[in-house]
């Protein structure tokens, strides 16, 4: 059976916005006939993926998603004293490994990549030993053996193994997604407000000149916003070639990210940096469910942070009752009630890193709830 860990947050943000449609204005969704605040889930993988939890506790098994690899490759090897023709040459036979090239007005005398590779550290080392020894005059493997030598189908890269990749050339070495992650909404009815701002030209001020330079109008929202997130603890571990330590590692880094970390939009302009007010953690080989439905139709009484929580606990409540138990066990924080971070990374860490089908033991806080 597979084991999987969910994850449920409320996280209340201030004048915000952290990230934008085309326009510059939040994104929203339509949930229940009522507009609320919306962050893709793309948003909030990036943003995961550039933190300093998995910066600092998984720096060295970090993949790099990229269309510059022919040019990184080249630089690499003019460095190490070949010639610019050559380097390049050579960069550019060994990174079509990971898709078409073309030329572009940025790209000068050299190629780019066509799609965003999605390039583990081992993919990056085996191209840069092959460059060199092309560059060296040494020959190429034949085209399927040059993949199967650069190319990896589970490695130590956390990102690639929890986030997935497309190769479009070769989809023998695709890497299946082991973490979903849904777009956030806000728990309520929400909208975006305008922001009309001036700047005042210094020079123009002292030349006795009134009036401002410079005027604009910045659109932001605020709410509280549902999060939902599901880990496969069972193809996370496949991914990364069976290193169950690395799983652990990495599932740790992912909720210590998900409590604190959000997309970046605008931050300079209104400095959120808000923390998880809620987070509900599952282990189980149940189903997955999502909890969402607490919030298809709007919260409407106050505070918002508290009924939301007590739409999601009673929802939760509710399919259990009529589907049966949705996990095996489960860990809460809830800021000013009950619970840690440590406590939920102490559950999450004993779930990756326990047998398949074991239900996680650990010592928590006096005031975490724990149910299993």
């Amino acid at each position: 059976m597979t084991k999987f860990v969910q994850f449920h947050l409320l996280t209340s943000f201030g004048p915000s916005n952290p990230n934008r449609d085309d326009q510059g204005r939040p994104k929203q969704a339509m949930v229940g006939g009522t507009p609320r605040l919306r962050m893709s889930s793309q948003s909030i993988k990036r943003a995961l993926r550039g933190s300093s939890r998995f910066a600092l506790d998984l720096a060295d098994h970090m993949g790099t998603r990229t269309k510059r690899l022919p040019e990184k490759l080249a630089a690499h090897l003019v460095a190490q004293g070949a010639t610019e023709e050559k380097a390049r040459e050579a960069a550019e036979q060994v990174a079509s490994v990971f898709g078409k090239l073309e030329s572009t007005p940025r790209s000068g005398d050299g190629k780019v990549l066509t799609t965003l590779a999605f390039i583990s550290p081992d993919e990056w080392a085996y191209a840069t030993e092959l460059a060199e020894g092309l560059a060296n005059g040494e020959p190429l493997p034949k085209d399927k053996d040059l993949k199967k030598t650069v190319l990896r189908r589970a490695d130590g890269a956390i990102d690639i193994a929890m986030f997935g990749r497309m190769l479009a050339d070769d989809s023998g070495f695709n890497r299946e997604a082991a973490v979903q992650v849904a777009h956030a909404i806000t728990t309520h009815r929400a909208q975006s407000e305008e922001d009309y701002f001036s700047a005042v030209d210094d020079l123009n001020q002292e030349a006795g000149e009134t009036g401002a330079g410079h005027i604009g109008e910045a659109e932001f929202g605020s709410g509280v916003y549902y999060e939902y997130v599901c880990v496969n603890l069972d193809l996370l571990e496949k991914n990364l070639g069976g290193d169950k330590e690395l799983a652990a590692r990495g599932i740790e880094a992912l909720v210590r990210g998900l409590s604190q970390v959000t997309p970046t939009g605008k931050q300079n302009s209104f400095a959120n940096h808000p923390r998880a007010h809620y987070i509900l953690a599952e282990c189980g080989e149940q189903a997955p469910r999502d909890l969402s439905g607490a919030f298809f139709d709007a919260v409407t009484a106050k505070p918002l942070m508290e009924k939301s929580i007590l739409a999601l606990e009673k929802t939760r409540e509710d399919i259990d009752a009529a589907y049966g138990k949705s996990c095996d066990a489960s860990c809460v924080l809830h800021v000013g009630e009950s619970g840690t971070l440590e406590d939920i990374v102490a559950f999450v860490g004993s779930a990756a890193r326990g047998a398949n089908g074991t239900v996680p033991r650990i010592q928590p806080s006096s005031l975490a709830r724990i149910h299993g």
